[in-house]
């Protein structure tokens, strides 16, 4: 085959719902002092007994129910996760048991709220290579169980949930070139570390690189899949707080595309944000099939992938 392409996407939200006033309740803050630093004013916080297997299960269900498949037509899984507890059984492998897939390959791939990008990359190239005729793609986190709820700066930030696309291998390219890198020198910039492990940042750093560097870096992503930046239908950026999400999307310089602003609404649930905003955006009919998307996420390490896909 010549590429692969999404055809199918999905998503899933723990039903609690963490308002910006109930978090002013848990530590010293404010709706307003949120919404005008992050312009987050709800997330979903999954509970205890939701591990972030469930989340991607329900999100890669989703998805194999739009495409119209079952389990067995699947014969690879990877999931994009940075919240992963246990070692073994990877989060792939839990998720092939819970949906009922047969003999899949599993792999997880950690690389925080790049993870999605770089995933599906993966998938595109191992399709392409034709080690596999259909993956499930997933993209889960649990950011509320590395979260230290004391911290204002962080804690405000983060969401729960997953976002998943079935790839399969066609004869038209529909994901382009990945453009990925990363800044070591700013590795330490978004950390999840320590026992148990806690989620920082170094927010500042973060946010001046993201405005100054990641605009023509995206841009980049748009010359390798040979297209124009005003011909995207759609920038589906990792939703790290809505102050990074719209400067970034206007520097691009994307004029006719929508922007997905779904951190409003769901936080920074890094690996999960972007297929998260896609599937949403394609839930409600705001792009339609076929529409050239570009999808960066950037984040931990400082790790950065981005591609332009075709809607499915």
């Amino acid at each position: 085959m010549n590429g692969s392409r999404i055809v199918a996407v999905g998503h899933y939200q723990p039903a609690k719902v963490l308002t910006n006033e109930e978090l002013a309740d848990m530590v010293d803050t404010s709706d307003a002092w949120i919404s005008s630093r992050v312009g987050i004013r709800t997330r979903h916080i999954a509970g205890p007994d939701e591990p972030v297997d469930e989340l991607a299960a329900h999100a890669g269900a989703k998805a194999l129910a739009s495409a119209g498949l079952a389990p067995d037509a699947i014969d690879l899984v990877l999931v994009a996760t940075s919240t992963a507890i246990d070692r073994s059984p990877n989060m792939a492998a839990r998720v092939a048991a819970r949906l009922g897939i047969p003999s899949p390959a599993v792999m997880d791939i950690n690389v925080v709220c790049a993870g999605f990008t770089h995933t599906l990359a993966t998938a595109d190239h191992t399709l392409r290579a034709g080690a596999a005729t259909r993956a499930l793609v997933i993209g889960a986190d649990k950011m509320s169980e590395v979260t230290d709820w004391t911290d204002r700066t962080t804690c405000v930030l983060v969401g729960d949930g997953a976002g998943a696309a079935v790839v399969e291998a066609s004869d038209e390219a529909g994901i382009g070139p990945v453009l990925w890198g990363s800044v070591p020198g700013m590795g330490n910039a978004v950390r999840i570390e320590g026992t148990p492990p806690r989620f920082a940042q170094e927010g500042q750093s973060v946010y001046r690189w993201a405005t100054t560097q990641l605009p023509s870096i995206a841009r980049q992503a748009c010359e390798k899949a040979g297209l124009d930046v005003e011909e995207l239908a759609a920038v589906v950026l990792h939703q790290a707080n809505l102050r990074i999400v719209e400067p970034v999307a206007e520097r691009i310089g994307a004029v006719n595309a929508i922007v997905a602003r779904d951190v409003v609404e769901s936080g920074n649930t890094s690996a999960a944000s972007i297929p998260l905003a896609l599937s949403k955006l394609v839930e409600r009919g705001e792009i339609d099939s076929g529409d050239p998307v570009l999808l960066f996420g950037f984040g931990g390490n400082l790790s950065y992938a981005g591609q332009v896909v075709r809607c499915p």
